[in-house]
């Protein structure tokens, strides 16, 4: 049984009486996210790009969203599906700008320009560094070690034996790509992909240099120092501009991505730009109010009890947080929950004066026991009143 098709206003996620311009700008969005260039091996993200383009095409054209509207898939039971669309009528240099080239290319329709041996970005290289919890609220500077790639000085940088240079691919003929025609759930398409045998350079070595292998480049481990801003959260990174893989055809160097990993603290659990911690108090200074010593992240301070605090009551410290990670000069603040400490070891002096306490302020040890006695006693005044009432 085939497939049910979903609604085409619900696979873009706009409203029926949507118009032209909001039904380019989400199908823009999602095929952005799931073009399979962007998702190499996703089939499920294949799936939903398909699926989007199919309702772009179908809605986009006012005759046929005119049919859909009226009588839903039915309207193109007899072109096929998705195949029997016209893609070529799709400007996709007006929805994706440079991009329309490729989604162009794809689909059959638009122009195709040479890119695969422009010059193109090198990749980013991503590495961790773990530090405490005081660094990640004050900031700190830590120490990297990556492995990078260098020019080879054997070849400067060719991949050719000296004395030989690159030659231009024969199977794209230096344009640095391909195309690659195939059926596929649209009908016929058309894709551009970078040249596997020359990989976007437009130029193939015959003899490899002996030092890097053709590629150019020697691996080489180097040090750099990470400075690590003040108030960073676990999980988030500190970009090195410049350091990562080497561009392609004279392209500019990717960035060094370091993920921070910020240690567990024994007392300070920290939230966006605020800290929580929690802070025992004696009963003495609960019931009649004293002094309690606070850690922060600043160092100890002296927090005022008052008299008839009761526990899990939480207190503000203000600015004794994280700073901002973008204006240090900006913190959160620090939030105590002060908690009852019952001693669990006492002396026999301590435990009588307490019973003398216990007894001025309520007789709580005895309030079970006296509850007992009286709900006995109004039973027995019950049973009594019945059996009078039976006897008269």
């Amino acid at each position: 049984m085939a497939e049910q098709k979903r609604d085409y206003y619900e696979v873009l996620g706009v409203d029926k009486n949507a118009d032209e311009a909001a039904i380019k700008k989400a199908y823009r969005v999602l095929a952005k996210k799931y073009h399979p260039d962007m998702n190499p091996g996703d089939a499920d993200a294949e799936k939903k790009f398909k699926e989007a383009s199919e309702a772009y095409a179908v809605l986009s054209d006012p005759d046929k969203r005119k049919q859909y509207d009226q009588f839903g898939h039915a309207a193109f039971d007899g072109a096929g599906g998705a195949g029997g669309f016209d893609f070529s009528g799709m400007d996709f240099e007006d929805l994706f700008g440079d991009l329309g080239d490729i989604f162009g290319g794809i689909f059959g329709g638009g122009r195709s320009r040479a890119r695969g041996n422009e010059p193109r970005r090198g990749a980013n290289l991503r590495t961790s560094v773990r530090i405490t919890f005081e660094e990640a609220v004050f900031g700190c500077s830590k120490e990297i070690e990556l492995t990078v790639k260098e020019t080879c000085k054997t070849c400067n940088g060719s991949g050719a034996k000296p004395g030989t240079s690159p030659v231009t691919c024969s199977r794209c003929n230096g344009t640095g790509q391909t195309v690659v025609t195939e059926n596929a759930f649209f009908g016929i398409t058309r894709s551009v992909k970078i040249c596997p045998d020359c990989q976007g350079s437009g130029k193939v070595i015959k003899e490899k240099c002996p030092d890097c292998y053709g590629t150019g480049y020697i691996p080489m481990k180097k040090r750099y120092s990470v400075d690590i801003p003040a108030g960073i959260d676990n999980g988030q990174s500190v970009r090195k501009p410049g350091l990562g893989d080497p561009g392609i055809n004279g392209g500019p160097r990717g960035d060094v991505l370091v993920e921070v990993i910020v240690g567990r603290h024994p007392i300070f659990q920290r939230q966006d730009m605020d800290i929580y911690s929690t802070v025992p108090m004696s009963f003495a200074v609960a019931a009649l109010g004293g002094e309690v010593l606070i850690d922060t992240v600043d160092g100890k301070v002296i927090y005022d009890v008052k008299p008839g605090t009761q526990t899990d009551t939480r207190v503000r410290l203000k600015g004794k947080g994280v700073p901002s990670w973008r204006n240090k000069e900006i913190r959160g603040d620090h939030y105590v929950t002060l908690v009852v400490q019952v001693p669990d070891r006492m002396s026999h002096e301590a435990k009588e004066l307490l019973k003398q306490f216990d007894e001025m302020t309520g007789d709580s040890l005895n309030a079970a026991k006296s509850a007992g006695e009286q709900n006995g006693e109004d039973n027995k005044d019950a049973k009594d009143s019945k059996k009078k009432k039976f006897w008269k």
